[in-house]
């Protein structure tokens, strides 16, 4: 028998359920009472109306929000919902951010492994420069090479032929990652093109023309600027709105009191709950695609590793015994030159006569 006389707060109140449910579990695992209950929550739904049951997992779900990468494939292009990204660019780059349209890119169209592999968006911003930013799931050996030759595809996408090096556009390319990126310590790292003076070690500024002025600018100001974050390296307490974006990025929380550009916004656009049932049957779909895909990679590097160590113990004994022989023969050599007889040589030894007498 299982004793519920617990006294439990109301079921506007599940999230304390959810808290106090493993310190009674904790208090009574020496017992056989609760420590026998597999999921407590359904043993409680399961008294409750369906009613009750149906509010209880709206509660729930009222605080849940979007995947990210979701959201940029369904929800972001809207123009109603450009707030949310204004915010986040606004964040990454570090100056206000205004976008004003979103451009055909490869991450626009359907595919079959879009779902858990790569999502991209490419929007141009009020300063008519051109953003992409990328989400990508899984591990990609050759990702910078990529990420580089994509942003050299957008350069010569948005410059018609005929028209002058001056229309070149500025590309920021900025690459949301859940794989291991590299060795670091830092959970995001900007890269930008200076040229630096060999000797003097002073950086090059270049005179260009703004309409009928010639003005300094630095090369950073023209060539691509990337931006990687590396999600899965982020482990501290949200202090700065950059925080509270990876945090949102790694964890899918936000903070009801956030001022942080675009999370205000997203709070309200990207709710798990605003979307119909097919809607979060797709998204939950979705969900799992991406934690399948990461099993298989994981199981394969597991089986990889399991194999290598195999190979590695094989060739070892191998190369071992090889050696003890070679040894053996040496010394069987060094005892012959000394005298000593065959029969007591492959008596030390263990080497077959026959072989003596050929050293």
């Amino acid at each position: 028998m299982i004793i519920m006389n617990l006294l439990l707060p109301p079921l506007a109140n599940w999230h304390i359920i959810n808290k106090i449910i493993p310190y009674y579990l904790s208090l009574y695992m020496n017992n056989t009472y609760i420590c026998r209950v597999i999921n407590i929550k359904h043993l409680i739904m399961k008294e409750l109306d369906p009613k009750a049951m149906a509010e209880i997992e709206r509660l729930e779900l009222q605080d849940r929000y979007i995947r990210f990468d979701w959201a940029v494939k369904r929800l972001l292009r809207q123009k109603a919902n450009f707030g949310v990204l204004d915010g986040f660019l606004t964040v990454m780059l570090r100056e206000e951010v205004r976008i004003l349209e979103i451009l055909e890119s490869e991450g626009n169209q359907e595919s079959a492994d879009d779902k858990f592999n790569r999502v991209d968006i490419k929007a141009k911003n009020s300063k008519d420069e051109i953003i992409i930013v990328e989400i990508q799931n899984t591990r990609e050996v050759h990702y910078l090479e990529r990420i580089l030759y994509g942003v050299a595809k957008a350069i010569t996408e948005h410059i018609s032929l005929g028209k002058g090096y001056q229309n070149v556009k500025k590309i920021y390319s900025i690459s949301i990652l859940y794989f291991d990126l590299g060795v670091g310590t830092d959970y995001i790292y900007h890269g930008q093109n200076h040229f630096t003076g060999l000797h003097t070690g002073d950086r090059l500024r270049i005179n260009t023309r703004d309409r009928d002025a010639v003005i300094t600018r630095l090369p950073a100001e023209i060539f691509p600027e990337y931006i990687l974050i590396r999600v899965n390296e982020f482990d501290k307490v949200a202090m700065t709105p950059l925080d509270e974006w990876i945090e949102y990025l790694k964890d899918g929380t936000i903070r009801p009191d956030t001022t942080a550009p675009g999370l205000r916004e997203a709070r309200e656009k990207l709710k798990y709950y605003s979307m119909s049932s097919s809607e979060r049957h797709a998204y939950d779909e979705h969900l799992n695609a991406i934690m399948i895909q990461n099993d298989v990679l994981d199981t394969a590097k597991w089986e990889g590793r399991i194999e290598g160590k195999a190979e590695g113990l094989a060739e070892g004994k191998a190369e071992g015994l090889a050696e003890g022989e070679a040894k053996l023969r040496q010394t069987a050599a060094n005892m012959k030159r000394m005298g000593i007889s065959t029969t007591d040589i492959a008596d030390c030894t263990g080497l077959p006569a026959e072989e003596i007498e050929k050293l």
